[in-house]
């Protein structure tokens, strides 16, 4: 497989000595794929990172050590050949390593334990600064989300009558290709007439039909960042869709609202309330059965939770979706969604091209 690589300028190594400081332990010791970027900037489907004071290496077998060595040659990270062992003897004397829990197995674990590392959680380090991004993150962010938004401008004068949701996802992300993305953030999700009033609908091959609420839930990457929109229209006027337009505008207005009032400071549950109190007002809050956003970075969720439960403060540097929605089983679903930032205290959308009020092929 061909790696994708770009070295990660977001990373400095007084950043990494303070996350190695802040887990408490002697070393990290990381093999997941999404943390090994974020640390070495170098994307991998295989190899281990090994850090602590003295310095950080990136353990790689022969399908990227030359790629890996080329592009860190300037960085602060060592590239050595191997793999689980070298990264083993790498961490030497250390006594405690920091592993993530929430993406470790146990049987990983058991491994380290077994070799007489006594572990930690280095996830809490790790999550402070992932979840403030730097200039060189925001900037691979907003070009995803330009791609995104180039990418379903193009896609939608080629949907037809009769086409199935598994075509339209296909151009879609053949024109966020062909525009210079990585790949998808996650699986693209369409969702023609009744389907659009699950969620998390699983595109198919319902055919799409004049008068169907068309709801397209999509992102994709760039060095490794991602994009996350949703645009809900319709395929169609039919004169048979003045509930689906009165919602709309609901929907509408709670989005522009979190934009409006969301500043640094609120928690994610102080922000999630701006769309809720909004729908509570007009009697529809129950129609709202997910939170208002999460963090968005090397995954399409991190950290923070804009949810019911969101007690994490918002600040500057963050990254998140703004998604509220309302949906009505077996009837039709509506979510209007962009990818944010705090800045200045103030919420930024990275969506600049794609219109949000309600657009009829």
């Amino acid at each position: 497989m061909q790696a994708a690589f770009c070295y990660n300028k977001t990373m400095k190594e007084e950043v990494l000595r303070r996350i190695v400081a802040e887990s408490g332990a002697d070393a990290l010791f990381l093999e997941q794929d999404h943390l090994r970027r974020y640390v070495t900037g170098f994307y991998s489907t295989d190899g281990y990172v090994v850090a602590d004071k003295e310095g950080c290496s990136f353990f790689a077998d022969p399908r990227y050590f030359e790629a890996a060595s080329a592009q860190l040659e300037k960085s602060f990270v060592r590239v050595e050949a191997g793999g689980f062992e070298q990264a083993l003897a790498r961490a030497g004397k250390a006594k405690t390593l920091g592993v993530p829990f929430p993406f470790i197995s146990r049987s990983a674990c058991g491994r380290l334990e077994e070799r007489g590392f006594a572990l930690v959680d280095c996830m809490p380090a790790l999550k402070e600064a992932m979840k403030i991004k730097t200039a060189d993150e925001l900037e691979k962010i907003a070009r995803a989300c330009d791609i995104a938004e180039e990418g379903l401008l193009a896609t939608m004068p080629r949907l037809k009558e009769g086409m199935t949701e598994r075509e339209a996802a296909a151009v879609l992300e053949y024109e966020m290709r062909l525009r210079g993305a990585d790949g998808t953030s996650f699986e693209t999700i369409v969702a023609f007439g009744a389907g659009s009033s699950v969620p998390h609908h699983e595109t198919g091959d319902t055919r799409l039909a004049f008068g169907d609420v068309v709801l397209i839930d999509f992102g994709c990457k760039v060095g490794g960042y991602c994009s996350d929109c949703t645009r809900t229209f319709l395929f169609g006027d039919d004169g048979a869709h003045e509930a689906f337009k009165a919602h709309y505008a609901l929907v509408l207005k709670a989005h522009e609202l979190v934009k409006e009032r969301l500043v640094s400071g609120m928690t994610g549950r102080e922000a999630d309330e701006i769309a809720r109190a909004f729908f509570r007002e007009k009697g529809v809050e129950k129609f709202f059965t997910h939170s208002l956003g999460h963090g968005i970075g090397l995954q399409i969720h991190e950290y923070p939770v804009l949810s019911p439960r969101g007690e994490e403060v918002l600040s500057d540097g963050m990254v998140f979706s703004d998604e509220p929605g309302l949906y009505f089983e077996g009837k039709y679903g509506i979510r209007i969604e962009d990818s944010i930032f705090l800045k200045d205290g103030r919420a930024c959308s990275f969506m600049k091209k794609l219109p949000r009020e309600l657009i009829i092929l």
